[in-house]
């Protein structure tokens, strides 16, 4: 349970941290996309980790998750502005090439953690099951995103 409570705490305050990032985001952009990511990274490792049966699911953990990532969806795609191709970023260049394609995938990981947070209620899913349903089709969007838009590691 321990781990469950750091993990948890930390996607959290991450997750909170996106309030005071979006104050520094005209003077770096490249490092706010990079704490906005961060936090999903934290939220999907919490996320996979309950769904892979490696961390036990917790229903306020999974609401966590799912608000992390659609508190990411809403903003990240602001942070992309001309000439912030430059400097030690995971982005391609083909984001700025294809403008539009990448506002489509965007919309996608938009809308699928839109309807995640509708599913989830109040307290968040009320089980693995209802977790599963709910973030399998956000981690589908971060895929078919990073597979494009994201320079391979």
């Amino acid at each position: 349970m321990r781990v469950l409570g750091r993990v948890v705490s930390t996607a959290l305050v991450t997750g909170l941290g996106l309030a005071g990032v979006a104050a520094h985001a005209a003077e770096d952009p490249v490092a706010t996309r990079q704490a906005i990511m961060s936090s999903v990274g934290a939220a999907a490792g919490l996320g996979g980790g309950m769904m892979k049966g490696e961390i036990d699911y917790n229903p306020v953990a999974g609401k966590a998750v799912i608000a992390t990532m659609r508190s990411a969806s809403v903003t990240f795609g602001d942070f992309f502005p001309a000439g912030s191709d430059q400097g030690e970023t995971g982005a391609t260049a083909k984001i700025w090439e294809d403008a539009d394609g990448f506002a489509a995938e965007l919309a996608k990981f938009s809308a699928a953690t839109e309807k995640a947070a509708s599913a989830s209620g109040k307290d968040g899913p009320a089980d693995l099951d209802a977790f599963k349903a709910a973030m399998g089709p956000v981690f589908g969007t971060c895929k078919s995103c990073h597979e494009t838009y994201r320079k391979k590691n």
